[in-house]
């Protein structure tokens, strides 16, 4: 996937691979050493059963390894989020 400025995720829809929407990124969690972003922070539609993601207070974090595009919508990888590291 080409380079991501993480300002251009601000406010974004969220979609999944499998069409459903997961919500809307509101943030990011990078490595401060590195530069590299580690999560995509997520606001979830009220919708979506968040039980099976890594979260933290109201939010999704989603690793940012799962993000396969970031044009109209950031796309995400549904098989690499709900694998059992996220369970």
């Amino acid at each position: 996937m080409a380079k991501i400025l993480a300002k251009n995720l601000a406010n974004k829809r969220v979609m999944l691979t499998d069409g459903s929407e997961l919500g809307y990124a509101t943030d990011v969690v990078m490595d401060m050493q590195g530069g590299a972003l580690i999560y995509l922070v997520v606001k979830p539609t009220n919708s979506i059963d968040t039980s099976k993601y890594k979260k933290q207070n109201n939010y999704v974090l989603i690793p940012f390894e799962a993000v396969r595009a970031a044009k109209d919508y950031a796309i995400v990888d549904k098989k690499m989020i709900t694998g059992s590291d996220f369970d």
